[in-house]
């Protein structure tokens, strides 16, 4: 159907006429109706932005705690084989 919508537009555009229809949608809207719509998702937008914000802020500001050394679990540091390089890990800082 929008196939046929579309070449008989471009017909009559091709022989000078204006579109025989026009498409119109199930809503019939005054423009009133319609700018008070947009003016009310616009200001719903804004608060939401404005709230999120002052969330971000909020949870971003809060201290969370940190533990100066991690606990030292059995498994972390397994050593099975000595390493070529020594007891410690390659990367690892020496803490002598």
């Amino acid at each position: 159907m929008a196939t046929a919508m579309f070449r008989s537009s471009i017909r009559s555009a091709l022989r000078g006429r204006a579109p025989a229809s026009k498409r119109t949608f199930s809503s019939h809207a005054s423009v009133e109706e319609e700018a008070r719509e947009a003016s009310k998702w616009e200001k719903i937008t804004y608060v939401a932005i404005i709230s999120s914000t002052i969330l971000a802020v909020v949870n971003l500001s809060k201290g969370h705690p940190h533990s100066e050394e991690p606990p030292a679990y059995p498994y972390l540091h397994i050593r099975n084989k000595e390493f070529p390089w020594g007891p410690d890990g390659l990367f690892e800082s020496k803490h002598h």
